[in-house]
């Protein structure tokens, strides 16, 4: 095996280790991480993934979640969805978002006081009719995606994050230099034989 092909076998396994597998989920709730009790801001992230219009966005809100407001978004309409004692459950947004092109649907809420994950059920409709549903497991081609929620501040997790992924790159660096200064075995023996003529 070449020293290129087991640099490339190592970096993937630590990609792979560091990337959460729900982060392949196309329609993203942001942040990841956030502080139990905390008002966040929170981000419907949303692309594009055919060949025709995005028309219709909807999400429906974790029961443990208070939602308060929402932002504006250029070009779509929103529709607010509340249950008998007006508590919002969900939200909708029509309007067209063209292939190629993502959109970001803000929104503001409580997290509840304890530790928990939730889970963003999101429905996206394109012109033609189809619907994709972003309401399946971790593992899945489509994911709900997923905010935990926990007492550590975003900030720490951040920053673990952030170490994980500087620890990784260093990984990566020696491995590749030791890969690089090692000779390899065939090179090694033609040149004994040459030295013992």
């Amino acid at each position: 095996m070449s020293a290129r092909r087991k640099f490339e076998i190592v970096a993937l396994a630590i990609a792979s280790a560091i990337v959460p597998a729900n982060a392949f989920a196309h329609a993203v709730v942001y942040p990841r991480a956030s502080e139990a009790g905390a008002f966040e801001k929170y981000i419907l992230r949303v692309p594009n993934e055919r060949d025709v219009a995005t028309t219709r966005v909807e999400i429906r809100f974790p029961h443990s979640v208070r939602v308060v407001s929402f932002g504006d978004v250029p070009g779509w309409s929103l529709e607010i969805v509340t249950d008998s004692v007006k508590h919002i459950t969900g939200a909708i947004w029509t309007g067209s978002l063209a292939p190629q092109r993502f959109a970001e649907f803000p929104f503001v809420a409580v997290n509840p006081k304890n530790a928990v994950k939730l889970i963003w059920p999101a429905f996206q409709t394109y012109s033609n009719g189809e619907r994709v549903d972003w309401t399946g497991k971790e593992d899945g081609k489509q994911a709900a995606s997923a905010t935990i929620v926990g007492a550590v501040a975003r900030g720490s997790t951040g920053m673990t994050l952030a170490l994980l992924v500087c620890l990784g790159a260093l990984v990566l660096g020696l491995t590749g230099l030791v890969l690089a200064l090692r000779p390899e075995k065939n090179s090694h023996a033609v040149f004994s034989r040459d030295l013992n003529r």
